[in-house]
């Protein structure tokens, strides 16, 4: 009953985000953008205007909705919903995408820290559960708290990536603007989309935080017994 009162609405919240971001992301793709580029082509016309054309490469990645930017590689991965659809949808996460690029080339702070702690979080993410679980096995508060310990570097992750999402839809949206690339009847649906996938890190941040909650108030339950 306490792991449902700290993680069901945590659960509920992002079943809803996941489907919202593809709903949207769905109405979104039948729009087609009236200057007519592809997500590819608005990709490559930012980043030539930031001045890092030659420096950032364009691929295009399988699946769908699995866009991303590489900032080992200085590449941005357009999935192909988006590397050849002319749609709203499309160039709003091109753009989003390119958006931390140019966080990269200015060494934004948020995705540099975030970038430092990406080790360490796959270690902690990992071995976080499992060492909880045998300190409640062994009746250890020594490996519980570790355990706490490092599922907090999970939740610092998540509370790290929220300004470096936002922040890169907010230059998206810039770019687009200043650049022409979607008229201003358009911007709109382009926000609605940028929103939609925001919502997905804000739920998944919720949800790290609602289990380190649990796993605390597990913590010190087991403490004052």
């Amino acid at each position: 009953m306490t792991y449902l009162l700290f993680m069901l609405p945590a659960l509920i919240l992002s079943f809803y985000a996941q489907s919202k971001v593809k709903s949207t992301f769905n109405r979104y793709s039948q729009i087609r953008c009236s200057r007519g580029y592809t997500g590819a082509q608005v990709a490559s016309t930012i980043l030539r205007n930031n001045g890092i054309g030659s420096e950032v490469k364009i691929e295009k990645a399988s699946g769908n909705l699995t866009d991303h930017y590489d900032p080992r590689k200085h590449t941005v991965k357009l999935s192909q919903s988006v590397y050849d659809d002319q749609s709203i949808a499309a160039i709003g996460v091109a753009a989003h995408e390119v958006g931390h690029a140019i966080q990269h080339n200015q060494s934004y702070g948020p995705l540099s820290l975030r970038h430092k702690i990406v080790p360490l979080t796959n270690i902690a993410s990992t071995a976080s559960f499992p060492v909880i679980f045998i300190g409640f096995i062994l009746q250890s508060m020594n490996l519980i708290l570790i355990g706490v310990i490092l599922f907090s570097i999970v939740v610092l992750f998540h509370l790290v990536t929220l300004p470096v999402e936002f922040n890169a839809s907010k230059r998206a949206i810039l770019q687009l603007s200043d650049m022409g690339l979607v008229s201003p009847e358009e911007m709109p649906g382009v926000k609605r989309v940028l929103s939609a996938a925001a919502f997905t890190y804000v739920a998944a941040t919720l949800s790290s935080v609602a289990t380190l909650l649990y796993y605390l108030s597990f913590f010190l339950g087991r403490d004052d017994s």
